[in-house]
């Protein structure tokens, strides 16, 4: 039986743990040759031996651009080429209307925003007709989540870009869409319930499915969305959360 993904060249940035990781073990499963990013460079080894099958790990953050720049310059050197981005690096952070910092402002959108915009424009010249690219969204791009505004406003940002560059690359051949996971039992995810008693609870009565999403759920989405299976769709938002934002 053929892999949907043999031989194709699969960038993912923020791979070393969470929804990144989970699909990077997905891609690999079915054939890619892939390549994280991250910015631990003992997490990112780590990361590449969980991944298997030659997964290659670059140190880096998206939002400095020399490291993009390295990033894309060894991918052309071992395969001249990239078949899939899933643009996935991002933070969240919180901070109300009212304690607004510069610096908090700063990071969010220079990692969420800016690290999107090159890790896409970069690849470009290494893609062809047929390429595909993924952007990690979230839901908290369509609602209004307390002390939440930077993070949520970065999120419909990327929630846009699928959508112009889907206008700017269709003579190329090359499709733009968006996986919008609701709440996920990543790392961190689980991390922040130990911090916060009720959190859990909280969550699993707001979605409508009665628990959060596995970063397995969500890879299937990725993969769908970067798959030929997808080939007619182009500029959308897959909502993974559960009915959340929906019901």
């Amino acid at each position: 039986m053929t892999k949907r993904f043999q031989n194709k060249v699969v960038v993912i940035t923020g791979g070393t743990d969470g929804i990144g990781l989970m699909a990077a073990k997905s891609f690999a499963a079915e054939g890619a040759h892939v390549y994280i990013t991250g910015r631990r460079q003992e997490r990112l080894e780590e990361a590449v031996e969980e991944i298997g099958s030659g997964a290659v790990g670059v140190q880096g953050d998206v939002s400095d651009l020399a490291d993009l720049d390295r990033l894309y310059a060894q991918i052309k050197r071992d395969h001249g080429r990239v078949d899939v981005v899933f643009a996935n690096a991002g933070v969240s952070e919180s901070a109300p209307i009212g304690g607004i910092e510069e610096d908090h402002f700063d990071r969010v959108f220079s990692i969420n925003v800016k690290g999107m915009v090159f890790t896409v424009q970069k690849a470009l010249p290494l893609m062809s007709s047929g390429g595909a690219i993924v952007l990690t969204g979230s839901g908290a791009g369509s609602k209004g989540f307390a002390s939440l505004s930077i993070y949520s406003a970065t999120k419909a940002a990327i929630r846009s870009f699928a959508r112009t560059w889907t206008t700017d690359l269709k003579s190329r051949g090359i499709r733009v869409n968006v996986v919008s996971p609701g709440m996920v039992l990543t790392p961190a995810m689980q991390t922040y319930f130990e911090n916060n008693a009720g959190a859990e609870e909280w969550m699993q009565q707001a979605i409508p499915f009665g628990r959060l999403a596995q970063t397995e759920e969500i890879a299937k989405a990725v993969l769908f969305l970067a798959s030929e299976e997808s080939s007619f769709v182009g500029g959308e938002e897959l909502l993974v959360d559960g009915g959340f934002v929906a019901v």
